[in-house]
């Protein structure tokens, strides 16, 4: 499993009602703060991912997903994962579609983007 965690954040050129709507919990901008990738094995529960991302001292507010095969019934290792990371790093970056990661806010609640 490959996570990267988001800070949201109101951009520092907002204008007309943006503050007012990220205050409301939409809108802003998100920024990748750090990733993760784990076997199913190593995941236990979503408490358990939370409580290990505080460890890091980093505040976030999302944090999206996406599921990486291995290959002949061998799960891939870290280096397999460094360039979809990357690749889900850069979609945030770039402000492009996240519809296709699960994300989740602090608590586990499902999310969508639209």
């Amino acid at each position: 499993m490959l996570f990267v965690f988001l800070r949201a954040s109101l951009p520092a050129d907002h204008q007309g009602d943006e503050e007012e709507r990220f205050h409301a919990g939409k809108g802003g901008e998100l920024e990748p703060i750090m990733v993760v990738d784990k076997l199913l094995g190593e995941l236990g529960s979503f408490t358990n991912l939370v409580a290990e991302s505080e460890q890091m001292g980093q505040e976030w507010q999302i944090v999206i997903a996406a599921g990486l095969a291995g290959k002949n019934g061998v799960p891939p290792d870290s280096e397999a994962a460094e360039q979809p990371l990357k690749e889900m790093v850069e979609t945030v970056r770039f402000g492009g579609d996240l519809s296709k990661y699960i994300a989740f806010d602090r608590d586990g609640t499902l999310m969508q983007f639209s």
